[in-house]
């Protein structure tokens, strides 16, 4: 086949792929009426995977699992926009790392509302202002994000999925490096830059924002001034990118929780998250988390955090291996609770397997 044959044979292809988009959406847009009838969610987590991991699985190339993943995102994201306007409230403002992992799990299509703070967040979607929203819960260097933990001991609000995305810092400025007098960032980005700014800018001030999109809109604005953020926020903000990738671990990576009013069904691969607190007696602690070992239930994942009601009084935060309805964790869960002073069962979604989803 010539250059003209292949084109033609293109545009026959995309005539084809036009009719069956609009076929699957017409049948995603009569599920979306029926399940608005019997009152149901309009993201599924359980099933958006089940539809990734089947198309993930037909796939026989040339195009990659993970921009057959992509496509399917922005398919399945125009669908959920045309079935109810969505809106989703994440951490901002636009082009932070919190926006960037809203945008790889709800697509282009829906709405998305930038929020100051994380417990901005939470009010957003508890007042039902927002739909869902986009918080980040640990980071692969330096761990837990406590102010999101904290908002979890208070709130009606349960955990829906949860999203992996690659980290990569960048220096920005409008500045030469050797003229950069002050450099604004999250804290925790800091500390995952912590050797870095130690080698290459040890006499620089390190000023702490509420994000990194927010120190990307300073060092815009402020000569001598430079920011720890995404390449995303250098474009948004009109600033150069200095260095690149300057984190100290390479293979960096955010975790993500989306927060919503319910929990969906099991997928046969999923993770549930917990908070309680025992009394404070010998071995209070060690007997609750028995139960896990004793019903074959693998913990992943421990953290700690003050009451805030009383001195040394402390909640735990724990992940699990299954979904809540699982029958082993059911039990386990069962026998947790006779051991606490409180227990709430936070979400059991589809794991993501410690990937960009």
């Amino acid at each position: 086949m010539n250059l003209d044959d292949l084109r033609r044979r293109i545009d026959e292809i995309d005539t084809e792929l036009v009719q069956k988009l609009n076929e699957r959406t017409r049948c995603a847009l009569e599920i979306g009426r029926l399940k608005s009838e019997q009152g149901g969610e309009v993201y599924v987590p359980a099933r958006e995977r089940e539809v990734l991991d089947r198309v993930a699985s037909l796939n026989e190339g040339p195009l990659t699992e993970d921009a057959l993943r992509a496509i399917y995102r922005e398919i399945m994201s125009a669908a959920i926009a045309l079935e109810r306007p969505l809106k989703v409230a994440y951490l901002g403002p636009p082009a932070t790392f919190t926006h960037q992992a809203a945008r790889a799990r709800f697509g282009a299509s829906v709405a998305y509302e930038s929020c100051a703070t994380i417990s901005d967040v939470f009010s957003a979607v508890e007042k039902r202002a927002c739909d869902y929203g986009v918080v980040p819960i640990e980071n692969s260097t330096e761990g837990a994000v406590t102010h999101t933990l904290d908002e979890f001991a208070d709130t009606p609000l349960r955990i829906c999925a949860e999203i992996y995305l690659p980290i990569s810092h960048n220096l920005l400025s409008n500045a030469p490096r050797a003229e950069i007098r002050r450099v604004y960032s999250n804290p925790q980005v800091f500390g995952q830059c912590r050797r870095w700014l130690q080698e290459r800018l040890p006499d620089v001030d390190q000023i702490p924002v509420s994000s990194t999109a927010h120190a990307a809109k300073l060092a815009a604005a402020e000569p001598g001034s430079g920011a720890l953020a995404s390449a995303l926020a250098a474009e948004l903000y009109g600033l150069q990118i200095i260095e690149r990738d300057i984190q100290d671990q390479s293979g960096n990576t955010t975790r993500f929780l989306v927060i919503g009013p319910a929990y969906g069904r099991a997928t046969g691969d999923d993770r549930t998250s917990l908070f309680f607190g025992v009394r404070d007696q010998v071995g209070a602690l060690y007997e609750a988390l028995a139960a896990f070992s004793r019903h074959g239930v693998n913990l992943c994942k421990i953290e700690s955090r003050p009451s805030k009601t009383k001195a040394w009084e402390y909640y735990f935060f724990v992940d699990v291996d299954g979904h809540a309805e699982d029958p082993a964790l059911r039990e386990a869960l069962a026998e947790l609770k006779r051991h606490c002073t409180v227990m709430t069962v936070l979400g059991s979604y589809p794991k993501a397997g410690g990937r960009a989803q």
